[in-house]
């Protein structure tokens, strides 16, 4: 084997598991959002619908609503933040297992936690677990929101029927794909199990951090930002 197709082979590899890790995690945030929507009432990683209702909350006089959301969006930016300091201090595996931690404490102790600690410590988690996976071969990809990724498929699609032929911007289809699958499986699930079915997004992500204790550190930090 040459080493032109040896470093081709092995780019596939990486490129396969990096979007294999970003489904799983899309997949992991529709279900999630869905159990919060359907036991909380709000969304737990969509930020941008709760943008919108913490809006038209201030709009109706509603500042306890409004407040709450707002607050919720903190939770999502500090979960951020503190993805990115796991990312580089503690790698992929760092990310997923603090994502495992809050939604344990969450799914153990929510029934006793007032709805607002409850809330935040989900959007907390959603937040952290975008740090895990910021981009596939220097492609930008979300994992728990999905319209700017339709947003990059429908201009790529564009610029193909212009005759560009990179089709690269395949990719951005796979964490819509994880999100609605996600989100069809926490519907069903919250349906069957009420708020006891977030241990069903804990195991998944514990299942999901100790798989990628396998992923080799190179590969995992090409996963995150490095500047």
């Amino acid at each position: 084997m040459t080493i032109a197709r040896r470093r081709r082979l092995i780019k596939r590899q990486r490129t396969g598991t990096a979007l294999a890790i970003a489904a799983t995690i899309s997949f992991l945030a529709g279900m999630t959002d869905a159990i919060g929507l359907l036991s909380i009432g709000d969304f737990v990683s969509f930020m941008s619908g709760n943008t919108t209702r913490a809006a038209i909350a201030l709009g109706d006089g509603d500042f306890i609503g409004a407040l709450l959301l707002v607050g919720a969006l903190g939770a999502f930016i500090i979960g951020n933040a503190l993805g990115v300091i796991a990312a580089a201090r503690l790698s992929v595996v760092g990310v997923l297992s603090s994502v495992s931690l809050m939604l344990m404490l969450c799914a153990g102790f929510g029934s006793w936690m007032p709805k607002p600690f409850y809330f935040y410590g989900v959007v907390l988690a959603m937040g952290l677990v975008n740090a895990a996976v910021e981009h596939i071969e220097g492609l930008p990809i979300g994992l728990t929101y999905v319209t700017g990724a339709l947003s990059r498929f429908g201009r790529g699609l564009g610029r193909w029927l212009l005759g560009n032929k990179n089709r690269q911007w395949l990719v951005q289809i796979v964490p819509w794909l994880g999100m609605f699958s996600g989100a069809v499986a926490g519907a069903l699930l919250q349906r069957h199990f009420g708020a006891a079915s977030l241990w069903a997004s804990f195991a998944l992500s514990t299942g999901l951090a100790l798989a990628t204790v396998l992923v080799p550190s190179r590969w995992s930090r090409r996963y995150i930002h490095s500047g």
